[in-house]
């Protein structure tokens, strides 16, 4: 009788198990915690939540957690120098636009001022031309109807031959003089050549 209550008593009283702790929440990120020879880490689990994880859990979690925010910060680096790359790839295109555009810009107007100057010298000349040709025809004597321009002081006739009147000459016409040679003495009025014609 004794033996089967010694048997119920040890039966009655199992040993206690330790309390689970891994899995259950904490409060404060990397906090420790031992427990049952066990060391136990408060960590961000991959819900976004703080829970207790066996340190070898913690320690992966967490470099996991690092290599991906090493990998997002290399991605978003690389997506930023592209940014930048592309940036000053479109500044420069714009820039040897805006230089084509005001070389353009510079041509056309220095063509312009050398049509501009063309036009002036053109002008110029016509004008000189011009101003030449009323010179030359203030210079030249006054026709008279019928007298020759290369003469004046009488009237020469023009003719085939022209003699001075009173002289040798055979005509058929005739000048009474004197006359001044202005022009050519194509009558041979002037036979000593002092510019004066039929002087007697």
């Amino acid at each position: 009788m004794s033996t089967a209550e010694g048997t119920q008593t040890a039966t009655a009283s199992p040993t206690p198990t330790p309390s689970k702790i891994a899995g259950t929440t904490c409060t404060s990120e990397k906090v420790t915690q031992v427990s049952v020879g066990e060391t136990y880490v408060c960590t961000v689990d991959q819900a976004g939540k703080l829970t207790w994880l066996d340190s070898a859990a913690a320690t992966k979690l967490t470099e996991e957690r690092a290599t991906a925010a090493a990998t997002k910060a290399a991605a978003d680096k690389a997506a930023a120098d592209k940014i930048a790359a592309d940036k000053a790839a479109a500044d420069k295109a714009a820039a040897d636009q805006a230089a084509a555009a005001q070389a353009a810009a510079d041509k056309a107007a220095a063509d312009q001022a050398a049509a501009a100057q063309a036009a002036a010298d053109q002008a110029a000349a016509a004008q000189a031309a011009a101003q030449q040709a009323a010179a030359q025809k203030a210079a030249a004597p006054p026709a008279q109807s019928g007298c020759d321009p290369n003469y004046s002081g009488a009237c020469v006739p023009i003719a085939s031959d022209v003699d001075c009147a009173g002289g040798k000459g055979n005509g058929p016409a005739y000048v009474r003089g004197p006359v001044t040679v202005i022009g050519r003495d194509i009558y041979g009025l002037d036979s000593d050549g002092d510019g004066i014609g039929c002087e007697k």
